[in-house]
């Protein structure tokens, strides 16, 4: 989810550390694009980082079996959140 943003920031870092050459007094624009760039990799890292340890948050299988009453299919999806 936040790789997108991440990505976005770095590109955003990028353009005003390395292709601005506008000066706005009191404010230093290389210096904030470092700044973005860091938080952009951030972002990148610790989405790369909780994807990999949540492997997506739950699980699920689905499970069929015959009613024997009835003699009819029944099939139920069961989800295990604390996978």
């Amino acid at each position: 989810m936040y790789i997108g943003l991440g990505i976005f920031l770095l590109v955003v870092g990028a353009i005003l550390t390395f292709a601005v050459s506008a000066s706005v007094s009191g404010i230093d624009l290389a210096l904030i694009g470092w700044i973005l760039m860091a938080g952009g990799a951030l972002a990148i890292i610790l989405s790369l980082a909780m994807r990999g340890r949540a492997g997506g948050g739950y699980r699920s299988r689905r499970v069929s079996s015959t009613d024997p009453a009835t003699g009819s299919r029944v099939d139920e999806v069961r989800v295990d959140p604390d996978a």
